[in-house]
């Protein structure tokens, strides 16, 4: 673990580094789409980029009033299939496919939850875990979807 990841950050810092890690991942969504032909491809990275968009927002709001308050509910990381370790990652091009962006996106999103998990585990013990344990869980929650739809239309069942 680096320095930066065993430190614990303020309120504000924590929410900055969040937002631009969102706004990384939207560009990059952004950029898939333009590479991506494929209707149904496109409409996924799309649906990716737009809760990417929706958690920024979330976190700007928070970040000018102050603090972010949600249900404790959804502060708990869901369970995931952790497709990311089968899937491969590859490069986006025009002729990609629906499952090629799938598991683009599962293993961007997987990408920001381990940072998300790094954080947490720096500020443990502070009040800034549970920030980022509800970023996690939020984080998890959009992998499962990703990983469910993958399940749905790619993997046998039995």
């Amino acid at each position: 673990m680096s320095e930066q990841e065993k430190a614990c950050y303020t309120f504000e810092a924590a929410i900055e580094m969040a937002v631009k890690m969102e706004e990384e991942g939207f560009r990059i969504y952004l950029d898939a789409i333009s590479k991506v032909k494929n209707k149904d491809a496109r409409g996924i990275l799309r649906d990716a980029a737009l809760d990417e968009l929706r958690h920024k927002h979330q976190l700007e709001k928070a970040l000018v009033k102050g603090h972010m308050k949600g249900k404790a509910a959804l502060a708990k990381a869901v369970p995931t299939m952790n497709l990311s370790y089968i899937l491969v990652k590859k490069e986006l091009n025009p002729e990609s496919d629906v499952r090629t962006a799938l598991a683009y996106a599962i293993h961007l999103e997987t990408g920001s939850i381990d940072f998300y998990k790094r954080m947490s585990q720096g500020c443990a013990g502070a009040p800034m875990a549970s920030l980022f344990e509800r970023l996690l869980a939020d984080e998890s929650r959009h992998l499962q979807m990703l990983e469910d739809m993958y399940e749905q239309h790619f993997l046998p069942e039995g």
